[in-house]
C-alpha cells in the first residue's frame, strides 16, 4: 500500500508539474503526450517530432512528457485511478488489452485516415485490435530470428534457409548445434539472451510453444491456460529448450557479448541487435528464421504503440499527431534510431534496411506473410507473461517441464478465474 500511495504521489507531481499542457489560449488545442523514456536516439527523436509538429500546427500544441519505461505501467495505472491520464500515451502492446478492458482508451479505426490504416503491417492492426477496435498503433514492429556467422555454418556444411518456409528443423537445428559444438572450446554454441529481464521470454521463447503446436493460452475464447500451455505440444518445445540448457550448449551471456565476442556461433534475438552484430561482422552476418518445432517457423512481433485516452478533450486533434508520426519520413527517423521494422509498407520501401532485398527483409516477411504470432490479446496477459517467465526460469534450474507449465497454467486460470472470466465491458 504504501508503494502504491508512493507512486500516485509521485504522478500528481508529474501531472501537475510536466504532464498538463499550460492553458489553452483562444483557438488552440493543447495536448499532453506520454512517451516511455527509452535510449536516448529514441528520446532526441520524439523531441525533435514534437517540436516539429508544434512548429507546423498553430491549431494544435503537444506537451510531451517521458515516463521511466520500467515504471511507466505502473504511473499509467496510478494516473487512471487518480484520473489524470494524458490526451495521447505510448505503451508497450501487451498491456494494451488490460487498460482497454479498464475502459482508458477509446478506438481509433475511425479517427486515423482509411489509407493510412492499410499501408499498416498486418502485424500492427492485429495486435492493435481487441474486441473488434483499433485500440493501439506503433510506428514501428519488431522481429525476431536467429543471427548466424556464414564462415561458421559453412564450417559445419549448414544449409542457410532464407526464408521462413525453409527454417531448420528441430532435429536439424541440434544436429547444427552439436556439429558447432565439435568446433567449439566449451561447446556453447548458442545465444539465448538469458541476460535480457522480464517480457523477453514470453517475447522470445513462446514462438516455440507456437511451433510445434502449443500456446501461451487457448486462443478460442482467451478463457483456461489448462491444456495448452502445460499440454503436450508446448511440454515437447520447452523439453527441447531444457535439453539445450543441460547439455551445455548455452551461453549464459551475463555480459552480454556471447555473439559479438566471437562465443558462439548463433544469438537468438531481435532487430535491435542488428546495428551492433553488423559492426562486430559486417557481410559475414546472416539473419535466418527460427527453428521448425513441427508446426511451421514463428516469431514474437509487438512494439510500443500510441493511443487516445477516454479523457482526452480533442480525440479528432489526438489523431492528427498519431497520423503525422505515421508518416514514411517520421517513422524513417524513428527506426533509423531504434533499428525497429517500420510500421507501412510505405517506409519499408524507402528503408535501406527492410527493403524487398535489404539485409533485415526477413523481419518483413515474418510480420506481412503470417509467420509473427501476436502476444494474446487479453486482458490477462500481465499474469500470463509474469507466469511464463517463472516456467522458464524453473525449467532453467532442472525442474521438470510438465511440472513448471503446470505451475504456470494453473496461476494464470486461477486469475482469469479470479476476474470472472474478463467480461467484455469492466466496471467504469
Amino acid at each position: 500500500m504504501r508503494t502504491f500511495l508512493f507512486i500516485l504521489v509521485c504522478l500528481f507531481l508529474t501531472a501537475c508539474d510536466r504532464g498538463k499542457p499550460p492553458p489553452s489560449a483562444t483557438g488552440v488545442v493543447r495536448l499532453s503526450l506520454w512517451a516511455h523514456a527509452g535510449q536516448a536516439s529514441e528520446r532526441q527523436t520524439m523531441e525533435r517530432q514534437v517540436q516539429a509538429f508544434n512548429q507546423q500546427h498553430s491549431d494544435v500544441q503537444i506537451a510531451l512528457t517521458f515516463i521511466p519505461e520500467r515504471s511507466y505501467n505502473a504511473q499509467v495505472q496510478a494516473a487512471a485511478i487518480a484520473g489524470e491520464l494524458p490526451d495521447l500515451l505510448e505503451f508497450d502492446v501487451p498491456y494494451l488489452y488490460n487498460y482497454v478492458w479498464q475502459g482508458h482508451l477509446q478506438p481509433l479505426e475511425t479517427l486515423l485516415p482509411h489509407e493510412l490504416q492499410q499501408d499498416l503491417l498486418p502485424s500492427l492492426i492485429r495486435q492493435g485490435t481487441y474486441q473488434g477496435h483499433l485500440y493501439g498503433v506503433g510506428t514501428f514492429d519488431s522481429g525476431l530470428a536467429l543471427y548466424a556467422r556464414r564462415s561458421m555454418l559453412q564450417k559445419v556444411n549448414a544449409r542457410i534457409p532464407g526464408h521462413p518456409k525453409q527454417a531448420w528443423s528441430v532435429q536439424e537445428f541440434e544436429r547444427l548445434l552439436e556439429r558447432l559444438a565439435l568446433t567449439d572450446d566449451d561447446g556453447a554454441v548458442l545465444d539465448l539472451k538469458l541476460n535480457y529481464p522480464d517480457e523477453w521470454f514470453s517475447y522470445g521463447f513462446s514462438p516455440l510453444l507456437q511451433s510445434a503446436g502449443g500456446d501461451l493460452i487457448d486462443r478460442s475464447d482467451y478463457q483456461r491456460a489448462s491444456g495448452v500451455l502445460n499440454g503436450a505440444a508446448s511440454v515437447m518445445a520447452m523439453q527441447h529448450v531444457q535439453n539445450w540448457l543441460m547439455q551445455g550448449r548455452v551461453d549464459p551471456n551475463v555480459d552480454d557479448a556471447a555473439f559479438v565476442g566471437g562465443r558462439v556461433a548463433l544469438s537468438w534475438a531481435g532487430h535491435w541487435e542488428y546495428r551492433r552484430y553488423h559492426e562486430a561482422f559486417a557481410e559475414d552476418l546472416v539473419l535466418v528464421p527460427l527453428p521448425d518445432f513441427g508446426k511451421g517457423s514463428r516469431t514474437g512481433q509487438g512494439s510500443w504503440v500510441w493511443g487516445i485516452s477516454r479523457r482526452a478533450k480533442a480525440p479528432a486533434k489526438a489523431a492528427e499527431v498519431i497520423t503525422y508520426l505515421l508518416q514514411p519520413a517520421q517513422i524513417l527517423a524513428m527506426t533509423a534510431a531504434n533499428g525497429a521494422v517500420p510500421a507501412t509498407h510505405t517506409a519499408i520501401a524507402q528503408s535501406p534496411l527492410y527493403h524487398e532485398g535489404g539485409p533485415l527483409h526477413l523481419f518483413v516477411v515474418q510480420l506481412a506473410e503470417g509467420y509473427a504470432v501476436p502476444r494474446p490479446r487479453t486482458p490477462a496477459y500481465p499474469v500470463i507473461s509474469a507466469s511464463f517467465r517463472q516456467a522458464f526460469a524453473d525449467i532453467r534450474n532442472g525442474m521438470p517441464v510438465q511440472q513448471a507449465l503446470d505451475r504456470a497454467a494453473a496461476t494464470i486460470d486461477e486469475d482469469i478465474r479470479d476476474n470472472r472470466g474478463y467480461p467484455a465491458i469492466a466496471a467504469q
